[in-house]
């Protein structure tokens, strides 16, 4: 659970800009193949004024340690599939 100090800005927050790299990686990735970083990051810095490059490779770690996101030269692709509604058996 994120506990944030109650004056954080959550836009901000490392976790949660986290996030939006995953989102932009499963809407690019194609047949698992791995995604140019700049164009990923070109796409994180157009969601918000303030979103900054640094903010982009300190959630690129943050998702690189956690084991979410493989490398390979400069690209980067996701190392887990993502389940959504589709994926999810129906009774």
């Amino acid at each position: 659970m994120l506990l944030a100090h109650p004056d954080s800005d959550l836009r901000k927050n490392l976790m949660v800009v986290s996030v939006d790299i995953v989102k932009i990686l499963t809407t690019k990735q194609h047949n698992d193949s791995f995604v140019l970083v700049e164009n990923v990051m070109e796409d994180f810095l157009k969601i918000s004024d303030l979103r900054t490059p640094d903010m982009f490779l300190n959630s690129l770690s943050f998702l690189f340690a956690l084991g979410l996101i493989e490398k390979k030269d400069y690209r980067i692709k996701l190392s887990i599939t993502l389940r959504t509604e589709e994926n999810y058996p129906t009774f």
